[in-house]
């Protein structure tokens, strides 16, 4: 499974969403299999629209989901760790949905009011 983990700020449009996500399948050159976001993010416009224009499921990942997932994360974020209490948003929600034993294949990448990272599970 290939995931793709979003982190943004509130009022992102989904134009800049399917840009990272798009960026994000290239650098890797494989497609994912879903979006995971942070469970505070799931209802926002964009995301929905950005999930159903690309085609993929969207999955909330709860905060302790993103928490437990930090220890895997590459990146570090000051904003994210000064809001959230997490290293990084993006590459937490990819490395949650994809599993205990997931892997980055892309780490995080910035774009206007997103991040986004990938994250191959196990069985991929």
């Amino acid at each position: 499974m290939i995931v793709a983990g979003l982190g943004l700020r509130s009022g992102c449009d989904a134009q800049a969403i399917i840009a990272l996500v798009l960026a994000a399948q290239a650098r890797c050159d494989r497609q994912a299999d879903l979006v995971a976001v942070p469970a505070f993010r799931y209802r926002e416009a964009g995301v929905q629209a950005a999930a159903a224009h690309l085609g993929l499921r969207l999955l909330a990942i709860t905060p302790n989901e993103l928490l437990a997932a930090q220890p895997r994360c590459v990146t570090r974020s000051a904003r994210a760790q000064a809001a959230l209490g997490v290293a990084s948003v993006a590459e937490g929600c990819a490395l949650a949905a994809a599993g205990p034993h997931a892997r980055l294949i892309v780490p995080r990448l910035t774009g206007g009011k997103a991040t986004c990272a990938m994250a191959q599970g196990e069985d991929a």
